[in-house]
């Protein structure tokens, strides 16, 4: 996240629109799709936790002055269908109480620390996660680290790599989450994805799942978010595993150095154009929810002529993939295990074009369509384009 104060700023009641809410988030077996920096406490009313719902956002973090405001803010938010993380400052000045407190609300999800801790944070963090989950175990501490262009003084250690691992050790929450912003005007960073796979090898080794983020706000010199930016955001991470996704931020930021813009939505309370396409690709999430939700990856290589930083270049497919090449820039390619399905993934890591996509399946291979229904593969030709930032998914049973 970046660093800067956050300014906490400062309807009506919808009873068939919460009962349908809560009917939908009971019913749901989704990726998890939070909201960072979201609706500030003096806009705490049923209706903005609809709208946010709408987007197909299910959890929330705002940051509240105390907790009474926090409460008004989970109950808001039970009868909206999303789930809360706590903050407030009452979690770490009177940690036992204020846990106990909301532990057994119905929209509590897990209880924020702080975000992008340096190294010498790890202690007091540590102590603190424990102090909380020895009162509640259920629900999960939650913070975020910081990604790997962060500086070494920043980082606190000689490397990205160590300051992960540490983190793991010295600090025991249940799931990682770490942000990293790739899209630089029209062009993405160079060690993205080497920063997804020292994450995803990081979960996988401590038993963890890791939540990554998308860029839904422009600042500095990261641009208005566009639907292909968003999907090569979100799919990149869920091909490397990722059990949730995140959206920094919501609500549009008030401040004078970065100057945030066109945030989901902006200072004013209005919609921009980004809500509706946050909203799109949150669809897209839900309709293939079922191949990323609990899935385990067995691999993840690139194709291209040039490969990103700190990743493998794909050298065999399972025996069910008879051939795939991809021309242009160059895909992630992703194979997931979830139950008895097996699942290849392809991403076109280019947000600006079209990837032409070749693949020659055996029978038994089906196609998942972004709406997540199946067809048979062989009833597409074996020549096909992939959107920009967009995704292909094929399955099968072992």
């Amino acid at each position: 996240m970046r660093n800067f104060v956050f300014l906490l700023f400062g309807l009506g009641f919808c009873l068939t629109g919460c009962r349908e809410a809560e009917k939908q988030t009971k019913s749901e077996n989704q990726i998890p799709i939070l909201a960072w920096y979201s609706i500030p406490p003096q806009e705490t009313t049923l209706t903005r936790y609809l709208e946010l719902r709408e987007t197909g956002i299910t959890y929330n973090l705002s940051f509240f002055p105390d907790a009474e405001t926090m409460s008004k803010a989970l109950d808001t938010a039970q009868k909206a269908g999303i789930k809360m993380i706590v903050s407030c400052p009452e979690l770490k000045s009177k940690t036992e109480e204020t846990v106990k407190r909301f532990m057994n609300h119905p929209a509590i999800a897990g209880y924020m620390l702080r975000d992008e801790p340096c190294r010498t944070d790890f202690p007091d963090l540590g102590e603190w996660a424990k102090k909380i989950r020895a009162t509640d175990d259920t629900h999960f501490c939650y913070l975020n680290l910081f990604p790997n262009y962060a500086s070494e003084k920043q980082l606190g250690t000689k490397t990205y790599k160590e300051h992960v691992d540490l983190f793991i050790k010295e600090v025991p929450l249940q799931l990682l989450s770490f942000d990293h912003y790739p899209v630089l005007g029209d062009s993405l960073r160079a060690n993205w994805y080497e920063n997804l796979e020292i994450i995803s090898e990081a979960a996988k080794n401590s038993g963890k799942p890791f939540w990554a983020f998308a860029l839904s706000v422009a600042h500095g010199p990261y641009p208005i978010p566009t639907v292909a930016q968003l999907r090569l955001q979100v799919f990149s991470n869920l091909a490397y595993g990722a059990q949730g996704i995140q959206y920094f931020t919501y609500w549009t930021p008030l401040d004078t150095v970065w100057k945030f813009n066109n945030g989901p939505i902006d200072l004013k309370g209005k919609r921009t154009v980004v809500y509706d396409r946050v909203k799109q690709v949150n669809s897209e999430i839900r309709n293939l929810s079922s191949v990323f939700l609990g899935a385990t990856v067995i691999s993840v290589t690139h194709t291209g002529n040039s490969i990103p930083s700190g990743t493998k270049p794909l050298e065999s497919l399972p025996v069910q993939i008879k051939s795939l090449k991809t021309e242009g820039t160059g895909a992630v390619v992703s194979i997931l295990k979830n139950g008895k399905n097996s699942y290849l993934v392809v991403v076109n890591r280019d947000f600006r074009n079209t990837m032409k996509l070749t693949i020659e399946c055996n029978a038994n291979v089906k196609k998942i369509a972004k709406d997540g229904s199946v067809a048979s593969a062989d009833v597409y030709r074996n020549d096909t384009e992939v959107d920009p930032g967009d995704i292909a998914v094929y399955t099968w049973v072992e």
